[in-house]
């Protein structure tokens, strides 16, 4: 087992595999915004500019755990958000739940346009105005 430690905290086991397809997918969309960076934390994959918008796999609370390990967690754009919990397809996920976050279950044949417009208006949510230009430019 690989264990990513960070200096001060117990260690996070590695809760994804890098050879994911569902991943690769995920990050060749997530890496392609402007000044995005991947880093492992709490053991999953995350994508930042600055902030944290996005991360590769997650839980929800319900009467037990559920654990979603192809899931895309995110903030959605506060005037889509009230839309997408009507969505069944969506759910609100453990911990980055109570900050607005959201989460959808991938698969390799979902549809990837939504998953990149998902992961743009995420993106908006937190990149410095520099980013957002580059984006648009």
């Amino acid at each position: 087992m690989v264990i990513h430690a960070y200096a001060g905290h117990m260690p996070h086991p590695i809760m994804f595999d890098d050879a994911d397809p569902i991943l690769a997918l995920l990050r060749e969309r997530a890496l392609a915004l402007p000044e995005a960076t991947e880093k492992v934390a709490h053991g999953r994959p995350t994508f930042r500019c600055g902030k944290m918008f996005a991360m590769y796999g997650g839980s929800r609370k319900g009467e037990t755990k559920i654990v979603h390990d192809n899931a895309l967690l995110f903030v959605p754009d506060p005037a889509e958000r009230d839309a997408l919990v009507q969505d069944e397809r969506f759910f609100v996920p453990a911990y980055v739940g109570a900050y607005g976050w959201l989460g959808i279950d991938l698969a390799l044949d979902c549809d990837w346009e939504e998953v990149a417009e998902l992961l743009d208006a995420a993106f908006r949510q937190i990149a410095p105005k520099r980013a957002i230009a580059l984006l648009d430019g």
